[in-house]
């Protein structure tokens, strides 16, 4: 019996989990001969490329939550602090690989070619997420907690009945990734998922962003032990990596996509981050975490760790940064004025996109509305 396993069968708390990191929250580089083979063709251009997509993110998010607050939106679920997380695994992907979000993943978003502003459609109330997931490679966002490891388990298992994994061919290979939250891991779905993904070997990336609270629950009211654990028990195998080390992020996702296309199955990431802002734009995080904990995660931030490594390594210049700041103000303008110019939906438009082909009852309902909203124009008219 390991010690761990003592120290579980007492009740005790193990100890603590390796984590996964290359950069240190002071932008040190930190050596692992494992996970730098993965990333060792990383050049200053990419890492430069990194940390704007870090900033855009984190400068999409920061608009939205001012958007929502002036009543232009009508809610939003704020990413502050899990960017490098996203970037990081976005960065991995392949452009035959596909994302299955919840409704927080605006940088994954960002890095596959969704316009931002279809973000905020989606929040505004005036579409139901026009962005092309055939396209884009990034599926719609998902409400419905833990439901998209369901979808994702599914796609996968029809990449894998087209023959599109194993194959040798880097083009060809493909993979899928599924994200959720610390919460999500105790729902139903996402435990089903595990089982189909496991006995199937489906080529699916399970990424857990752990941000420590499922709304107002922190994290020990969903396990007992770590969450890259869980996936020993389902027969596939999880690590844990520092979800605000976007270098880090970069090289476990990477060699989990890898594994799936290379027709090994299932991996399970737990991006150990935490969540800075609200859960969403209706949460007040202040009635149930103390903000001495919010102070000591921002000396993790995942931008200064990244701009400290550049100005460490003279990987990037001050005129570089000014740049990317230049970018994002210029980004925020736009975004805040396009928003408001956002054209409101007719009443009937809720009926389109629902099926590939109409219904006869979705058709039925549809007319009826058609037929009740034309009712007024009639009385108007007499």
């Amino acid at each position: 019996m390991t010690v761990e396993t003592v120290a579980d069968a007492a009740g005790g708390a193990p100890p603590e989990p390796e984590l996964v990191q290359l950069l240190t929250p002071e932008g040190q580089r930190v050596a692992n001969d494992h996970y730098d083979a993965l990333i060792a063709d990383i050049t200053g251009d990419d890492v430069r490329g990194m940390y704007r997509d870090l900033v855009l993110a984190r400068r999409v998010d920061s608009e939205a939550v001012a958007l929502q607050r002036q009543g232009e939106l009508g809610l939003w679920a704020s990413l502050l602090g899990q960017e490098a997380a996203q970037v990081g695994s976005a960065r991995a992907l392949r452009q035959q690989d596909h994302v299955f979000p919840t409704y927080r993943e605006h940088g994954v978003a960002l890095c596959c070619g969704v316009d931002p502003l279809r973000l905020l459609a989606l929040f505004r109330g005036v579409d139901q997420g026009l962005w092309d997931p055939n396209e884009t490679r990034f599926h719609l966002y998902t409400i419905v907690v833990g439901a998209q490891t369901l979808h994702a388990t599914g796609y996968a298992m029809g990449v894998q009945r087209d023959g599109a994994i194993g194959t040798g061919d880097p083009d060809r290979d493909a993979a899928v990734i599924a994200y959720f939250g610390d919460g999500a891991s105790s729902q139903g779905d996402v435990n089903e998922s595990f089982i189909w993904a496991s006995v199937t070997n489906a080529p699916v990336v399970f990424f857990c962003q752990n941000n420590q609270w499922a709304i107002s629950e922190p994290l020990e009211r969903q396990t007992r032990v770590p969450l890259y654990r869980r996936a020993g028990g389902f027969g596939f195998p999880g690590v844990r990596v520092d979800g605000n080390d976007v270098l880090a992020c970069l090289a476990v996702t990477r060699e989990a996509l890898q594994r799936a296309r290379d027709g090994e199955g299932p991996t399970l990431v737990e991006a150990f981050t935490y969540r800075m802002g609200a859960h969403t734009t209706t949460d007040d995080p202040t009635r149930y975490r103390l903000n001495a904990d919010l102070e000591h995660w921002k000396l993790k931030d995942p931008i200064e760790r990244v701009r400290a490594y550049m100005i460490r390594g003279d990987l990037a210049d001050q005129a570089f940064l000014d740049e990317v700041e230049a970018e994002s103000e210029q980004l925020a303008v736009h975004l805040r004025a396009a928003c408001r110019e956002l054209p409101d939906p007719t009443p009937t438009s809720i009926f389109d996109h629902v099926y590939v082909e109409p219904t006869p009852d979705l058709v039925a309902q549809r007319d009826a509305m058609t037929a009740y909203l034309d009712s007024f124009a009639e009385e108007v008219a007499r």
